[in-house]
């Protein structure tokens, strides 16, 4: 294994010729940092959210609110709404309460590891990345694709996740002093674009002659994983209803929990076993054919959709409202939306 200097040189040489052109970068060896609005706000998508996916809505956010005060400023529904799509709500929760607390703050992130950790919705990683690439403090950075890296790198076997004490020891290893913003996103690029999970490339790796897991053969295979285990199935029923006049059933998901804060269909809590849910009124309920699927990081949802006309009935939860744009559903309750309407029409 080369000094960490050396190997530091060549991953930044690689860089400056193959980073990935993304609308929060700074390219590297600009002499200038990062906004760390831009990347604060990037790396909360980020989260369990792909690059590609992440990009158009980064875009439409930092159009409608530019700077940490104006998304301060906003109000939570239409955050939560151009928040459909990224995941879990709960990030976008603390996203309005990061901002609100930083905008009282006059506007200005902390620029240390300590303070961004007392931040809402900054954990350890997402202080370190915001502390190297928007103020260049030598944080040590350690995503899933750095801890493939390290674990190839050094030949780590043990596995996931009871390794992850020594990978970021060889993370910390390398970090230099200088330029640990443009390294960081070196490593990040070098896990996505050449060692990437499956079929690493690795004879187009800048590292390639340092990497004891390739002179050993056993690159490809690593990081080790304890097997997964089977992902729990939960099940809940929905109501779908619709007035003469167009109106909707809908009501406001309660704010703490899933898509807490959120518009969606009167329904059962989700539950492991049978799910029962008395319908919000007495009605000619209609239950579609199939049931929803949704894959949520931690179970399985499976939902019954009823549906039913309204006449003047006044139900017991939600109130009718105009039908809603399909961007202010969550995922799940717009597939539910959509089976409901289909049984009506």
């Amino acid at each position: 294994m080369e000094v960490p200097e050396e190997i530091g040189n060549k991953l930044l040489g690689w860089y400056e010729a193959h980073a990935r052109d993304l609308p929060w970068r700074v390219p590297p060896g600009a002499d200038r940092r990062a906004d760390p609005y831009a990347v604060w706000l990037s790396e909360i998508m980020l989260q369990q959210t792909t690059v590609a996916t992440v990009g158009p809505y980064f875009a439409a956010f930092i159009k409608r609110w530019p700077d940490v005060a104006a998304l301060a400023a906003a109000r939570d529904e239409e955050v939560l709404a151009a928040w459909a799509g990224l995941g879990y709500y709960a990030r976008a929760r603390n996203l309005l309460k990061c901002a609100r607390l930083v905008a009282a703050a006059g506007g200005v992130f902390p620029d240390t590891e300590a303070g961004l950790l007392a931040l809402p919705g900054i954990g350890p990683y997402t202080a370190a990345a915001i502390a190297a690439i928007a103020f260049g403090l030598p944080a040590t950075v350690v995503d899933g694709n750095i801890e493939r890296v390290m674990a190839r790198l050094f030949d780590e076997r043990s596995p996931l996740p009871k390794v992850r004490p020594k990978l970021k020891a060889h993370a910390a290893m390398l970090v230099p002093v200088h330029r640990a913003g443009d390294h960081a996103q070196a490593l990040m690029d070098l896990g996505a674009t050449i060692c990437t999970p499956k079929s690493p490339r690795c004879e187009r790796c800048p590292l390639q002659t340092h990497c004891a897991g390739f002179a050993a053969g056993v690159a490809a295979e690593l990081p080790k994983r304890q097997p997964k285990k089977p992902r729990p199935a939960r099940l809940g029923i929905v109501y779908f209803a619709m007035r003469e006049d167009g109106h909707v059933l809908l009501e406001t998901r309660p704010p703490q929990g899933l898509l807490g804060g959120m518009l969606g269909l009167v329904g059962s809590e989700w539950h492991e076993d049978s799910a029962a849910f008395e319908p919000p009124f007495a009605g000619d309920w209609r239950q579609a054919m199939a049931p929803i699927h949704h894959v949520f990081t931690h179970f399985n949802l499976e939902l019954t959709v009823f549906a039913a006309k309204s006449g003047n009935e006044s139900p017991a939860r939600g109130l009718f409202v105009p039908p809603p744009a399909p961007d202010a559903l969550p995922s799940i309750m717009r597939k539910a939306y959509l089976a409901g309407l289909a049984l009506l029409s």
